[in-house]
């Protein structure tokens, strides 16, 4: 499954890589929850609240992160958050005026699963 990871690197910036998650990958995950209600400061540059997986059902949006470079999430693509300090992201929806996703939020230390590209 296609995929994106937000990090933050020592210095509190936030970037992004790009990478797939592999068939039958098993979370060991607390708990989820469903949001489909957009605040106003969720746009502005923010850091993520957990460490957690986020799973688009519908809208398109654009995230950003600290390093200006940006990426697309629409159904199909998974976001894993962990730029849980530092800076942060933003993002915008870029198609539709609804954002309908479903939160995960994995063990602390359960492995992620994700497969940066460029390995």
């Amino acid at each position: 499954m296609r995929a994106y990871r937000i990090r933050h690197n020592e210095f509190g910036k936030s970037y992004f890589e790009e990478g797939t998650l592999p068939e039958h990958f098993d979370l060991n995950a607390k708990r989820f929850f469903l949001m489909t209600a957009i605040e106003d400061y969720q746009r502005l540059q923010h850091q993520a609240p957990r460490y957690q997986y986020v799973v688009t059902l519908k809208g398109k949006l654009r995230f950003t992160t600290s390093d200006a470079k940006s990426f697309i999430v629409e159904p199909g693509i998974l976001l894993i958050a962990e730029d849980t300090q530092g800076e942060g992201h933003s993002w915008e929806l870029i198609d539709g005026t609804e954002w309908h996703r479903i939160y995960i939020v994995p063990d602390q230390d359960a492995p992620d699963g994700f497969r940066a590209n460029d390995l």
